[in-house]
């Protein structure tokens, strides 16, 4: 099988995707992770890092964000697939707009979501390629890949 490159679009709260990342690589899978800009600091003041101080906060929230985006978007086009993560602790908005930008690119999606956020999910579960409740499944999914 060909090496695999996935792109893990969710929140930078948590160490899920180190987890995942150590899983994977426990079970020898040749895949590349990739991912948004965990440094959440250099996230929000990259906007102004290149183009300088901002009138007001929405300008500096725009300017960062076309930024991300640009990265997001090169990085999503040149991935295999995509896992996009939902937690029940933050709120999920850059999740659903990458798990978006996935699907409008026809990029396999697994989508991660708990229990709890079945009812919420359930449009965006249906257009994923795959939905799973756990980190773990994700990684089984990938690994099925390989067999």
């Amino acid at each position: 099988m060909m090496s695999l490159s996935i792109y893990l679009a969710g929140q930078i709260h948590d160490d899920w995707r180190e987890r995942l990342k150590q899983k994977a690589k426990n079970s020898q899978l040749d895949i590349q992770f990739h991912g948004p800009q965990e440094n959440h600091d250099l996230s929000d003041d990259i906007g102004e890092n290149i183009l300088g101080k901002q009138p007001n906060q929405q300008y500096r929230d725009d300017t960062g964000a076309s930024i991300n985006n640009f990265r997001t978007e090169i990085m999503m086009q040149k991935a295999d697939a995509v896992i996009a993560l939902f937690g029940e602790s933050y709120k999920q908005w850059n999740t659903a707009m990458d798990a978006g930008i996935a699907i409008g690119l026809n990029k396999p999606l697994i989508l991660i979501r708990p229990e709890s956020l079945i009812h919420p999910l359930k449009e965006l579960s249906n257009k994923a390629t795959v939905t799973v409740e756990t980190v773990d499944q994700a990684l089984q999914v990938l690994e099925y890949y390989y067999q």
